[in-house]
């Protein structure tokens, strides 16, 4: 029996990560610096900013990823999540995780060429 190995049909098919450890290093600093003098105001801001660098440097089956999320966009269901968190005493907290990954989820698409 013959084995017939599609080396371009492989190549095409795989997953990875293409970012590099100091881009990454950079979008922290810039989002923590961009956080701490905005006293926190900025800090959707700088989530939409270090998640973007991360999704638009992922490949997932040879088909790069990309996000569409906006600071504006975010801001707008951070403070809706900030408000339930007073309001219940901290209690939305353990929810706000969850809600951050489905916000980011939703505006992540794969890119067309």
């Amino acid at each position: 029996m013959e084995h017939n190995i599609n080396v371009t049909a492989s190549y095409e098919n795989r997953s990875y990560f293409d970012g590099g450890l100091f881009q990454y290093i950079g979008w922290r600093i810039l989002g923590t610096l961009i956080t701490v003098f905005s006293l926190g105001i900025l800090y959707p801001w700088s989530l939409t900013m270090v998640y973007g660098w991360k999704i638009n440097h992922t490949v997932i089956e040879g088909r790069r990823l990309q996000f569409n999320g906006t600071a504006i966009g975010l801001f707008g269901s951070w403070i809706k999540w900030l408000l339930l968190t007073v309001v219940t005493l901290g209690i939305y907290s353990f929810w706000l995780f969850i809600a951050l990954e489905k916000w980011k989820v939703k505006h992540t698409t794969f890119r067309d060429y």
